[in-house]
């Protein structure tokens, strides 16, 4: 599929931005991994916003393709998953097109996703590299306050939780959640069995995550 030019992009970004207001969707990716993991997730985060922080989110998110100019129609794209991520040169391409044309992608591991994610960035970014938000960054301090940073939800291998970003001229255009799993703690209760303060914590942060992508 032909990408859209960066500067056509930009526009198309914000046209459909401006046009279809508040729109989140999931990313499609290839190399094995389960993108399609955490299925009541999204929906529930969806609920979450639209009840606290005053979003209008469609109760369904989309699925897009990383290849696929749709991608462009969604301010907000998240991806999740436990395995393999592979990205074609066009795919690296375009996601590299939409986010430095003011599209925003949040990246959680589901767990063992991010050797292979890191790996699949470098396509994208070759010239650039994930660094440790501090807990001080604005992303943490939209509606719901994170003083100590990302929430650690489940344990994994028992490492602390981080928050991963790359930057454009300062501008936060990814996030990579690792070692903390937001997507479970946004599941159904009985998905994971998780006390009510955990879910909370995750809804919370996700809560600021879209604020913070919306209003960025």
């Amino acid at each position: 599929m032909k990408r859209l030019p960066h500067y056509l992009a930009f526009f198309t970004l914000l046209i459909t931005v401006s046009l279809s207001a508040q729109e989140i969707a999931i990313l499609k990716y290839k190399g094995g991994g389960d993108w399609y993991a955490n299925p009541t997730a999204l929906p529930n985060l969806i609920v979450f916003c639209n009840e606290n922080i005053g979003t209008a989110l469609p109760p369904k998110p989309e699925t897009v393709e990383v290849g696929s100019s749709t991608i462009f129609q969604y301010p907000f794209i998240h991806m999740t998953g436990h395995g393999n991520v592979v990205f074609s040169d066009e795919e690296a391409e375009n996601l590299r097109t939409y986010l430095l044309s003011g599209g925003f992608l949040h990246i959680d591991d589901n767990y063992g996703m991010a050797p292979y994610l890191k790996k699949a960035l470098e396509k994208v970014f070759p010239d650039k590299t994930l660094e440790e938000l501090p807990s001080d960054h604005p992303i943490f301090k939209q509606v719901y306050s994170f003083p100590d940073g990302l929430p650690k939800i489940h344990e994994h291998d028992g490492k602390r939780p981080q928050a991963l970003g790359i930057f454009d001229e300062n501008r936060l255009i990814l996030l990579f959640t690792v070692e903390s799993d937001l997507g479970d703690g946004w599941e159904d209760p009985s998905v994971h069995n998780d006390p009510d303060e955990i879910r909370t914590k995750a809804l919370q942060m996700g809560a600021n995550i879209i604020q913070y992508a919306f209003t960025k």
